[in-house]
């Protein structure tokens, strides 16, 4: 498990397995199937799921389902290939649902 030595982390909502530390949080401003979503810099204690091609809000990406390793609640996605040049910046992040973490200090 990370050491988060005082600082706020996002876990996941089910088992509160350490998720996300709070300083790679880049945006709160995403939508998801649940509703509203974080996109994060990185993601930890996580597993990803299979490639596959999706028609986003944003554009056509391809992204792979992102799990919690200890109890395998879906939290949210990777983006793994954006197709259009002005959401490059998507590329290797992650778009975590609010419904699905919790923040923790």
């Amino acid at each position: 498990m990370a050491e988060f030595r005082g600082h706020p982390f996002y876990s996941c909502n089910n088992c509160r397995n350490p998720i996300a530390n709070r300083d790679d949080l880049l945006s709160k401003t995403f939508w998801a199937k649940s509703g509203q979503a974080y996109f994060f810099s990185h993601a930890m204690n996580i597993m990803v799921g299979e490639k596959e091609e999706r028609q986003l809000i944003s554009g056509h990406f391809s992204i792979a389902g992102v799990y919690c390793r200890k109890c395998g609640e879906e939290l949210g996605w990777k983006y793994l290939r954006a197709y259009d040049a002005k959401q490059l910046f998507k590329e290797g992040k992650f778009i975590l649902e609010k419904a699905k973490i919790l923040k923790e200090f």
